[in-house]
């Protein structure tokens, strides 16, 4: 049976598997960002900590630290079994191993479990949500959605990853997604007409391979970005980089 969850549930990656799953730049790293459904992942903590600037939303904030780490606890087997059942479906170079995952995945979110009352009182982690941000128009530079958007194609219809993105696209200068699987390592069937809505709307919209592969053949991002003035959709080409 392939790796499917009944529901999204909180699970954390580490600061450098953002910078990988992104392809983030040191330049990058300097903008203002926003994280869309971070949960109790590490970046936030981290970039914070290095002198960025990020907000990170998810409905789970709305909880206090303790709600959030049951949260985790209630989950965590369950996520662990089904990683054990389907190794196949994940590249195990940079984690060797499914213990190490596990034992890696609760270091990044005990470390944003100690970061999450400093960083709510902060604002830097909010309870909100894609398609309705509280946010103004171009906020951010970049908006960053990790293992929501495409992943969750079984519980989020094409509907919701069209609103989902346009939001994003209205609070920040450039959005990126990864990956562009579903759970289960298949290829999520929103891509392309997600591709094909917002090239329409004249964005530019690219597939971009980054240095960074868990689930098997999910090493591409997707890259959406308001054109420029005096560009148009025809003069981009919107072919895959690298």
């Amino acid at each position: 049976m392939a790796f499917e969850l009944k529901q999204i549930v909180p699970w954390g990656r580490s600061f450098q598997e953002y910078v990988d799953m992104f392809a983030l730049s040191e330049d990058d790293l300097t903008k203002p960002i926003l994280g869309c459904g971070d949960g109790p992942a590490g970046f936030n903590a981290e970039l914070t900590r290095r002198g960025g600037t990020v907000v990170s939303v998810d409905p789970i904030y709305a909880f206090g630290a303790e709600e959030i780490r049951r949260r985790i606890d209630e989950t965590f087997d369950e996520v662990m079994r089904q990683t054990r059942q389907n190794e196949h479906e994940f590249v195990w170079d940079h984690i060797r191993s499914v213990g190490e995952l596990g034992k890696m995945r609760m270091a990044v979110m005990r470390d944003f479990l100690e970061d999450f009352p400093q960083g709510r009182s902060d604002g830097r982690y909010l309870p909100q949500s894609a398609p309705t941000l509280d946010f103004p128009d171009d906020s951010f530079s970049l908006a960053l959605s990790s293992h929501l958007l495409f992943l969750y194609s079984g519980h989020l219809d094409l509907k919701f990853h069209i609103e989902a993105i346009a939001e994003l696209c209205r609070v920040s200068e450039e959005v990126r997604i990864f990956p562009l699987l579903q759970l289960g390592a298949t290829p999520s069937l929103h891509v392309e007409p997600v591709t094909e809505h917002f090239r329409a709307a004249s964005y530019e919209v690219k597939r971009v391979h980054v240095p960074y592969e868990f689930q098997r053949g999910g090493n591409q991002m997707l890259k959406i970005r308001k054109v420029e003035q005096g560009l148009t959709a025809d003069t981009l080409d919107g072919a895959a980089e690298g």
